[in-house]
């Protein structure tokens, strides 16, 4: 699974500033991560047709919207979705955890302009605010390890780490500096990692996504495998969860804890298997 925070392709189709949803009221929502999740590189196609034939029957059996839920940015999502050999674009698309666009009836992706605007202004205010923690950390990264920094629009402040190993151990060192009445929070997808606002990740995006849908928590379906799906695996949040074979350990015991479902298929095999289980 990945979560680019480094020079990203260019994007594909237009995005407007206003927000829609999409042309039909749907009854369901399904949330899918994408890297890891569906998306697995070694195969041929990366993600299983079967999944596509079954979003389809559930759109038409459950009246199901479906998004991606991903790190990656809109650009970069689109850039695999075309690669995948996605047959057609999904409903909705979270990208960086927190920026909502909705697929509008000519294709372009309208952005749910007062979340995105709202989740810009205050990451970027609590950044400021953390700026001497903020520094130590960056600081403690340059000196003690071979990660990167980043900074760049986009991503105000990130780390790409050379392992999953030493990522645990920067992850280990952030827990003991932020203070646990501090708003700052930060997501983690393999050796990825950026900072953000504890309110906006991938749980509350998919909350306000189901919030302009007009569907609560019992309608929703989520799927992932990584540390930043957290918050989207939850109850709260979503009542069907479900993660894939090849999930870290943490996710899966998390979904576990929860009594949701284990897949015993990896990537889109497994997001098709989890489908099956809840909507059989």
């Amino acid at each position: 699974m990945q979560m680019p925070v480094a020079a990203e392709p260019k994007m594909r189709y237009l995005c407007s500033v206003s927000m829609t949803v999409p042309p039909f009221r749907p009854a369901r929502l399904l949330s899918f991560d994408f890297d890891g999740t569906l998306h697995n590189p070694a195969e041929n196609p990366p993600v299983s047709p079967a999944l596509f034939a079954l979003l389809e029957e559930l759109r038409d059996t459950h009246q199901a919207a479906w998004g991606i839920n991903t790190g990656r940015s809109l650009e970069y999502l689109l850039e695999g979705l075309a690669e995948s050999r996605f047959p057609s674009l999904p409903d909705f698309i979270i990208a960086r955890e927190r920026e909502i666009f909705f697929l509008a009836s000519d294709h372009t992706w309208q952005a749910d302009e007062e979340w995105n605007q709202r989740c810009e202004r205050e990451i970027a205010q609590l950044l400021l605010d953390s700026a001497d923690l903020m520094n130590e950390i960056r600081h403690l990264v340059k000196e003690r390890t071979g990660a990167e920094w980043i900074e760049q629009p986009g991503e105000p402040a990130g780390i790409i780490a050379r392992t999953e190993t030493e990522m645990a151990w920067i992850v280990s060192q952030i827990e003991t500096r932020v203070p646990p009445t501090s708003a700052l929070g930060w997501q983690r997808n393999s050796i990825y990692l950026r900072f953000g606002d504890l309110a906006f990740q991938k749980g509350s995006s998919l909350a306000r996504v189901a919030h302009c849908l007009g569907i609560a928590p019992a309608g929703i379906f989520a799927i992932g495998d990584s540390h930043n799906d957290l918050e989207m695996l939850d109850h709260g949040t979503a009542a069907m969860i479900a993660c894939p074979a090849n999930s870290v350990p943490e996710i899966s015991a998390h979904v576990n804890a929860q009594g949701g479902y284990l897949c015993r298929q990896s990537y889109s095999a497994g997001a098709v298997e989890a489908l099956r289980h809840f909507f059989s």
